[in-house]
């Protein structure tokens, strides 16, 4: 879960888009920012943010979309904060998933989020970025393991493969839906929950929330986790993670197998506020290695 004030980011390109730059292939990447709205699959609006990393040696070719928490927003300090320490190591695509910040409708928690994700990946792809590595936080976290296993590498995704991606980092993710052992998630269960909750999300944390139950329950992360594979899984969690105990890292770890790689970290708490510069750097480095 996300939260803090939010800053501004200067607009360099505003315009309608519903698909993504044309061209794609075999072309140099795009060197200049952009920010637009996106449409997904089922019409939503969706704020999206692209900013050019270094033009060298394999971060020309890389693009990082970072997908935020819950109560996030592509405007958050921290996701700034996020997006800079990647920024040296290729381009950057941030964005509001539904129901934040500038994007249109309400946030169903992880479920049709995973549509956004689809639609901002097709889009910073075609930039001309060869490789595209997907990094979630919390319930960005559990979005970009179901994006995976749901748009694979051959193009399953009906698309030519435009919304697939090459490397997934997960942080802080839970393994299973419905999750209230601890304090924290069940005051999250409260607010997504009850009237009077959403009624704190919209006002208090400038999150619209859904009313409607999940139905039919979407794929667990443990499930997607297991249906990855052959692209390289980067798990990662803290020891001192508030929300989701150390069960959680280690079932999705397993169910990866093989493509599939731990780091828990020491003295490390929950999702992009804990997430220091040594280990953004690290989990840079991993996906310049790792993304095809």
């Amino acid at each position: 879960m996300s939260d803090g004030p939010a800053v501004h980011v200067a607009r360099s390109t505003i315009r309608p888009h519903s698909g993504t730059p044309r061209g794609t292939a075999g072309r140099a990447p795009r060197r200049t920012p952009a920010r637009t709205f996106l449409r997904t699959s089922d019409g939503v609006r969706i704020d999206a943010v692209y900013e050019p990393g270094p033009d060298r040696g394999d971060a020309a070719d890389l693009v990082f979309v970072v997908a935020h928490g819950f109560t996030g927003d592509a405007d958050r300090p921290h996701v700034r904060r996020i997006a800079e320490a990647f920024a040296r190591r290729g381009a950057v695509v941030t964005f509001s998933f539904r129901g934040h910040g500038a994007s249109g409708g309400r946030s169903t928690v992880g479920d049709r989020e995973v549509l956004d994700l689809a639609a901002v990946v097709a889009w910073a792809r075609g930039f001309g970025h060869a490789r595209v590595v997907t990094v979630g936080f919390s319930m960005g976290g559990s979005v970009v393991l179901r994006h995976a296993a749901l748009y694979g590498r051959d193009g399953d995704d009906g698309d030519d493969g435009a919304a697939r991606t090459d490397a997934v980092v997960s942080v802080s993710a839970p393994a299973r839906w419905y999750y209230r052992g601890t304090a924290p998630m069940r005051r999250l269960h409260w607010l997504v929950m009850h009237p009077a909750g959403r009624l704190v999300g919209r006002y208090g944390l400038r999150t619209r929330i859904h009313h409607r139950d999940w139905d039919p329950v979407p794929l667990s992360p443990v499930e997607a986790a297991g249906r990855i594979a052959p692209t390289p899984l980067l798990v990662v969690h803290g020891d001192r993670d508030g929300y989701f105990p150390l069960d959680h890292p280690r079932m999705l770890a397993e169910a990866a197998g093989d493509h599939g790689e731990l780091w828990v970290e020491p003295g490390m708490g929950h999702a992009e506020h804990a997430s220091g510069e040594e280990l953004l750097c690290r989990i840079g480095d991993w996906a310049v290695a790792r993304a095809g």
